[in-house]
């Protein structure tokens, strides 16, 4: 379950499987809709009479990127047909059109006759319900279409454009698609198909003895038949090999900022080419609307009846954060008005949201055991607060946060003011950052506290101060009443949180990751002995004790639980969470050597990726094999931060250790 390959420019979105099959395309919006939904989009050849999709495992695929691009670079070959293929895969920066570059080289004395088959298995706005494939004369290509969705193919070879063509009925009685055709190296032509169908097209190339030759394929992408022919027509005027080598440039030129920015230190290439790398693969996994989506691998829904393609607002949150810090504040800046968009009338943001805007699904329940709940977690809405001032912090663009002030500052921070357990003088019960548990969480507490920090520090900035004493009395009240209640001294460390028990609040005890929240968002510096004793307990008790190590989320963690032996694996490690142990050393680190622990946790992750370099959510604590979604954005995004925080501190110390000479 994972998507090695990714590929996107803000509207639109393509995973790619190991096999370099498509498996994933998101239009208009980056996670919305989905119009392959998992099915196999198959590549494949025939040479001189044999025929193999690249999912036969004959083929040996080294997957990867161009370096700095978001641009694919693969190597395919296969001994038995004497062939090996060079693939680039992208999707131009600016226009919805997809392109695939195939070099194939003939590694034998013996000349050959290879055609090149491309299957397209497409379920538009989700379904396969009322879909249309046809081949259209007027320029030679193959294109599908439902309501305003448009998709048209094409391409080009040393013998012309498609050589072949078929529509069909897939998945329907006894038909399993036109890939099936294509197996005998030849289609049958059929010109249009109806409801649940697909397409194959086919190019020829002949190569003699030991030479190589190119082709290309491209998908444009509209809301009509006259968008998707223009934008054919833009790429066979253009060339498609100046269209890649351009979208190459673009990227590189979009990562010189950190280019220009950062000295890496110590770190060693495969750490920074994997920090590239994550801000590339997060800016994928963002809409230009301002959605930050989760995760588009959708081959979880295996296991769940939903997916990852939401925006949470505190993914979208921590990952707008990292990127401010990487210094991405144009890419990030629509999130924040993507959230005072969907701010609820009473300042607060529902569990999750799709891309387009609305209400995503939720098991957030409104009422239980007959009594009304606001099914929130309230971090989520005090996190865009936190992020929101950081990002100013960092950057002084004021613009922004003056826009936001009155209708997302303001209303999220007079509701977080009133959202309050008067006993406790923490924050009323919600539902914790793993949307699992309801009760008053220290996670949550943290965060708020952070966001109303940050909303006071507006106040201030805009002479609110009426304002500002409200929201900065009510935050130090929350942390007064964290370190009263969910301070444990026996165990001498925080609690996870408190529950609700026979009319009680009772301290949870499980040792939880999360609440490195206590420095993060500022409730006490990471020296606080509170705080060192806290996090001193999540290394012991969470770390897990097999070659692949790493940190759990909490004891006994469920989710993909591939482990009973407590003791030894606490719960899968995830990335996330091991970073966050890494964020308390490189902020408690004293001296260069101290950095030692954090570089090598970031040197371990790199060893961790799917090949091509994305992140998994979580990794199998024996055989360090990657579980749940890949890539997920959150990790990749908590990896930028943790390489930003240890450069900037190894500078610090470095410059403290030469100034000491």
């Amino acid at each position: 379950m994972a998507r090695h390959l990714v590929i996107g420019n803000g509207k639109m979105l393509i995973n790619l499987d190991d096999h370099c099959f498509i498996r994933d395309l998101y239009f208009p919006f980056v996670g919305q809709l989905n119009h392959i939904g998992g099915q196999q989009c198959r590549f494949g050849v025939w040479c001189n009479g044999s025929f193999v999709w690249l999912d036969d495992p004959s083929w040996r695929i080294e997957l990867g990127y161009i370096e700095n691009s978001l641009v694919t670079n693969v190597v395919a070959r296969h001994d038995g047909l004497g062939l090996e293929l060079y693939v680039n895969d992208g999707i131009h920066q600016r226009e919805s059109i997809y392109m695939k570059r195939v070099v194939v080289r003939n590694l034998t004395e013996e000349p050959k006759d290879v055609r090149v088959f491309f299957h397209q298995d497409l379920m538009i706005d989700g379904n396969e319900v009322g879909d249309t494939a046809a081949y259209y004369p007027m320029n030679r290509t193959v294109f599908h279409y439902k309501r305003s969705s448009y998709f048209m193919f094409n391409g080009r070879s040393q013998t012309g454009g498609i050589y072949q063509f078929t529509t069909g009925i897939k998945r329907f009685h006894s038909a399993e698609g036109t890939w099936r055709d294509a197996e005998d190296g030849e289609l049958m032509g059929n010109a249009i198909a109806q409801g649940s169908v697909d397409s194959t097209i086919s190019f020829r190339l002949e190569l003699p003895a030991n030479a190589e030759s190119s082709l290309y394929y491209w998908m444009s992408v509209g809301s009509d038949l006259e968008e998707v022919k223009r934008l054919d027509q833009y790429v066979l005027e253009s060339h498609p090999e100046k269209l890649l080598s351009r979208i190459v440039i673009y990227w590189n030129h979009w990562l010189t900022k950190v280019g220009s920015q950062y000295h890496f230190g110590d770190l060693p290439p495969e750490v920074v080419r994997l920090f590239k790398h994550s801000l590339l693969i997060v800016r994928t996994q963002i809409d230009e609307r301002g959605a930050i989506l989760a995760a588009n691998d959708t081959d979880i829904l295996q296991y769940n009846r939903d997916h990852y393609s939401y925006m949470w607002p505190r993914d979208g949150a921590l990952i707008a954060d990292a990127m401010s810090l990487a210094g991405y504040h144009g890419t990030i800046a629509p999130f924040f008005h993507f959230c005072n968009d969907a701010l609820a009338p009473e300042g607060y943001l529902y569990h999750k949201y799709n891309p387009d805007g609305t209400v995503g699904s939720s098991w957030h329940p409104y009422v239980v055991h007959g009594l009304p709940r606001l099914p929130i977690q309230e971090d989520e809405t005090a996190l865009v607060l936190f992020a929101l001032w950081k990002d100013y912090e960092r950057h002084g663009e004021i613009e922004l946060p003056q826009s936001l002030y009155p209708s997302l500052v303001r209303k999220a921070a007079s509701f977080l003011c009133d959202y309050i357990e008067p006993s406790l003088g923490l924050p009323l019960p919600s539902y914790d950052l793993w949307e699992e548990r309801y009760g008053i969480w220290t996670y949550t507490s943290a965060s708020v506290y952070g966001g109303l920090m940050g909303a006071a520090y507006f106040a201030d900035l805009f002479g609110d101060y009426e304002r500002s004493d409200r929201y900065r009395n009510v935050a130090e009240r929350i942390k007064l009443g964290m370190l009263t209640h969910l301070w444990d001294e026996d165990a001498g460390r925080f609690a996870r949180g408190l529950a609700l028990r026979d009319g009680k609040w009772e301290k949870d005890m499980t040792i939880e990751s999360s609440v490195f929240g206590l420095f993060e968002f500022g409730v006490l510096p990471a020296s606080d002995d509170r705080v060192v004793r806290t996090m001193q307990a999540i290394q012991q008790g969470l770390s897990i004790k097999t070659d692949i190590g790493g940190i759990a989320r909490y004891t006994n963690d469920y989710y993909f639980q591939q482990s009973d032996d407590l003791e030894r694996v606490p719960g899968n490690p995830w990335i996330i969470c091991t970073l966050w142990v890494a964020y308390f050393q490189i902020e408690t680190a004293t001296s260069l050597a101290d950095l030692e622990a954090p570089r090598i946790t970031l040197e371990k992750i790199v060893h961790s990726t799917l090949q091509g370099g994305n992140m998994p959510e979580q990794i199998h604590p024996t055989q360090g094999t990657p579980l749940s979604v890949a890539p997920l954005t959150w990790s990749h995004a908590t990896y930028i931060k943790t390489v930003c925080l240890y450069v900037r501190k190894h500078e610090e110390l470095a410059a403290g250790a030469r100034s000491a000479v």
